[in-house]
């Protein structure tokens, strides 16, 4: 009988759970099939020789190119064209498809050094990410929005805002907030400022200690919000305010879209306060209505890039942190898509937080508002109405998005660099003064 043999190897490791995304990915999917398939239904209705009582009313920014192209169309037997079309949808709809399989199957994880755990409550985590900084290094607290995970500002090693800041000698503290928990989901905006925040920044004080002078705070979209709404209650404990890509004016552009948000959930609201919060993929089929078509140009332009290119691996891992999004409690999305698209609480001056309306212009810091020229998640005039009314008020316009400027190849020099000079540039007034 052949002696038993002991393995050295290690134990493989367990397996990573399958990817989700795109969220909603049924939603994606027949938005992209059901405007290349409407094509060829439509083809028909196109014809010049239909009754007069059925023409074709086309949308004056469109009526020029429409009959340029169906001049050209004429120019072909009807039998061909339509076969070139079916052919066409054909391949569009492979690429989509191959895109989308591509990406759910790639081998790239996202696998960064583990932050510090510097405070937790409920499902709200703080990480140091430079606990062994020099004492008088500035305490920095970044606050990103609630919807969406922390690690967009430290999505690689390589590519890191927080790590960043870290290295050019400051220490800055991270808040992550994941899926509400039962307590989190009765939440409201004024719990997670006051309970939250406040506790965080407080950690920030004890753990930095005094002679790094002041904290600032930093918010990235609704955390600017939160930020500003901490800077309310708090201004005299805080050395600046960042405010990146911060909305302000829910109405500067597409005013109907903003109010059919507000309006759309009315009949919803028993059943998303029976539940307890609004589900992610509620929230990402909101988001789609900015650009209905935006997965279906991304997914198939991945179809041909290679899975070595560093570029197939920066989608990858963006896409991930977009599809690993966290539901938002109940009240908290009641008092932003009522209070704040629907009916523009903040810029007429009626959004409370404990009573109390926030009204930036009582705010008395040094701050900074980064304002995106691309951006089309946070139109530029919606932030630039905050920056206006900022006593202390320096902008940033970089030439880049919404997200570009923070992960984007050229998010270092325009936003990382220019952020770190306006930290640098804080006075050093420490606590209590």
């Amino acid at each position: 009988m052949a002696p038993s043999r002991t393995s050295s190897a290690k134990n493989p490791p367990p397996p990573q759970p399958p990817r989700v995304g795109p969220r909603p990915l049924a939603l994606h999917a027949t938005i992209a099939a059901t405007s290349w398939l409407s094509c060829a239904a439509a083809l028909p209705s196109s014809k010049q020789d239909l009754p007069q009582k059925l023409p074709l009313q086309w949308h004056k920014s469109l009526a020029s190119r429409a009959s340029e192209l169906e001049s050209e169309r004429l120019k072909h037997p009807e039998a061909a064209f339509r076969t070139a079309l079916g052919r066409e949808i054909k391949r569009r709809l492979a690429e989509f498809h191959d895109g989308l399989v591509r990406y759910r199957k790639a081998a790239y994880r996202r696998d960064v050094p583990a932050a510090a755990i510097a405070w937790q409550e409920g499902t709200t985590t703080l990480y140091d990410y430079a606990p062994d900084a020099p004492s008088h290094a500035r305490p920095v607290l970044l606050v990103p929005s609630l919807i969406n995970r922390a690690y967009i500002l430290d999505l690689a090693s390589d590519n890191s805002l927080v790590r960043f800041l870290a290295a050019q000698g400051f220490r800055p503290f991270l808040v992550d907030w994941a899926a509400p928990d039962e307590v989190e989901r009765g939440f409201g905006l004024t719990h997670y400022i006051d309970r939250r925040l406040a506790a965080m920044l407080a950690c920030v004080e004890e753990t930095a200690g005094m002679r790094g002078g002041k904290p600032a705070v930093i918010g990235y979209c609704m955390g600017g919000l939160l930020a500003l709404g901490l800077a309310m209650r708090c201004q005299a404990r805080l050395s600046g305010l960042g405010l990146l890509a911060t909305p302000w004016d829910f109405h500067t552009e597409r005013v109907d879209l903003a109010q059919g948000i507000g309006e759309a959930f009315e009949p919803w609201w028993p059943w998303i306060d029976k539940v307890g919060e609004l589900p992610v993929d509620v929230l990402q089929g909101l988001f789609t209505a900015l650009d209905p078509f935006l997965a279906a140009r991304k997914f198939r332009a991945l179809a041909g890039v290679s899975e070595s290119n560093p570029k197939f691996q920066a989608f990858v891992a963006l896409e991930d942190w977009l599809n690993d999004g966290v539901a938002l409690a109940a009240p908290v999305a009641r008092e932003t898509l009522v209070g704040w698209y629907g009916e523009n609480n903040p810029m007429r001056g009626r959004w409370t937080l404990g009573g109390r309306a926030v009204l930036p212009q009582a705010i008395d810091l040094p701050s900074l508002c980064v304002i995106p020229a691309q951006d089309r998640i946070v139109p530029p005039a919606s932030a630039t109405a905050l920056a206006d009314r900022l006593a202390q008020s320096e902008r940033l316009t970089p030439p880049l998005g919404h997200i570009g400027m923070v992960v984007g190849g050229r998010g270092r020099a325009e936003l990382w660099a220019p952020l770190a000079a306006w930290l640098a540039r804080l006075p050093a007034t420490k606590p209590g003064r």
